[in-house]
C-alpha cells in the first residue's frame, strides 16, 4: 500500500500517523507532487484556518495536485471544510470538489458552545466509507464550521442544525470528525479507506 499524507501547515498529521499504525498501515507524510499523484491513496488532513492553509496550498500548487489526483483521497476536518465550493471563514474560496458550503455555527437561541468540541454521532450513513459502521455511531468533533447538507452527504450530524459530517464525490471522500480520535467508528472508516478500489 502506498498511502501518502499531504505534508502542510496543518497540525494532526501525527495523530494520523498513530492512527495508521494502530491498523498496521505505514504512511509517508509528503508535498512531492509526483509522490502524490503515483500514490495508490492519499489521505488530506487538517487542523487550522482556511484562508492560510489555501494560501500555503497555492503558493505550492498542492491545490490543484489535490483536485486533479485519480486515486481515492480523503479529507479530514480541515481537509473536508477545503474540498468545499466555499468557506466563511474569512472568506475563503476552497476546492470546489464539494459542491457545499462551509459556514460558521450560530449558537444564538441554544445553550450549545463554538466551537463544537467532543463527542456527536453520525446518522444516514451511506456510501462504502462507511461500511460496518454503526448507525448513529459517535465520533469526536472539534470544529467552529460545518458544510452545509448537500448532494454529497454521506453521514449527517446535528449540531445547531443537521450539518454533512462526511462527503463523497467519485474518488473524494471527506469526514468533518477526526477518524484518529473517534475509537472503534474512526478505525473502522480508516479501514474502510484503505480498503476503497484503488484508481481505475
Amino acid at each position: 500500500m502506498n498511502l501518502k499524507i499531504v505534508k502542510y501547515n496543518a497540525g494532526n498529521i501525527q495523530s494520523v500517523l498513530f492512527a495508521l499504525e494502530r491498523i498496521g498501515v505505514q504512511a509517508e507524510v509528503t508535498d512531492d507532487i509526483e509522490k502524490l499523484r503515483s500514490a495508490d491513496k492519499v489521505i488530506f488532513p487538517g487542523v487550522g484556518e482556511a484562508s492560510t492553509a489555501m494560501e500555503y496550498l497555492k503558493a505550492r500548487n498542492l491545490d490543484k495536485v489535490i483536485k486533479e489526483l485519480k486515486q481515492p483521497v480523503l479529507g479530514v476536518c480541515l481537509g473536508m471544510q477545503l474540498m468545499c465550493a466555499y468557506s466563511e471563514e474569512n472568506d475563503t474560496q476552497c476546492f470546489g470538489i464539494f459542491e457545499e458550503r462551509v459556514l460558521r455555527f450560530d449558537s444564538a437561541g441554544t445553550d450549545l458552545k463554538v466551537p463544537q468540541m467532543g463527542w456527536n454521532n453520525i446518522y444516514n450513513l451511506t456510501s462504502p466509507l462507511m461500511e460496518n459502521v454503526g448507525e448513529n455511531s459517535y465520533c469526536y468533533f472539534v470544529h467552529s464550521y460545518y458544510a452545509s447538507l448537500g448532494n454529497h452527504t454521506i453521514a449527517t450530524t446535528d449540531y445547531t442544525k443537521p450539518f454533512s459530517s462526511a462527503l463523497n464525490k467519485n474518488n473524494f471522500y471527506g469526514v468533518q470528525f477526526h477518524t484518529e480520535k473517534s475509537a472503534e467508528a474512526g478505525e473502522q472508516i480508516l479501514k474502510n479507506f484503505i480498503n476503497l478500489e484503488p484508481r481505475p
